[in-house]
């Protein structure tokens, strides 16, 4: 059988690449690892760090399709972020001008969870420690 050792990266395309750097940094507060504008694709490709190690690549194409349905549609249904205190951690990105769904429970686990959106949309989960 293969043996996996962990997730190496996520990768995100995005539609305005200046909101979304500023949305995953600034936000977010993930850490660049690197940033490479590809000549040849007319693309930036951002390396992002989480919890100090490099796991998000955020990438900028003209045009790219939009998001089909949230968060049902097929591939990815959408990250979710480990945080400690999820009233303080909603504090902090509502402070930022994003909105987060009502606080839920986990019916299997018990930790509370919620939901909130990237700049296209993408499905972005704080799961409490």
């Amino acid at each position: 059988m293969l043996k996996l050792n962990r997730i190496h990266h996520i990768a995100i395309i995005c539609s305005d690449y200046e909101k979304s750097k500023h949305f995953y940094t600034q936000i977010l507060g993930l850490k660049i690892v690197r940033e490479v504008y590809r000549e040849e694709r007319i693309s930036y490709k951002l390396d992002l760090e989480v919890g100090g190690q490099y796991q998000i690549e955020l990438f900028s194409f003209s045009n790219p399709p939009a998001r089909p349905s949230r968060p049902e549609a097929a591939g990815l249904r959408h990250l979710a972020f480990e945080v400690d205190d999820i009233d303080v951690a909603i504090a902090e990105i509502n402070a930022s001008g994003v909105d987060a769904e009502p606080i839920r429970v986990d019916e299997f686990t018990g930790k509370r969870f919620t939901f909130f959106a990237d700049p296209d949309g993408l499905p972005i989960e704080l799961y409490e420690k």
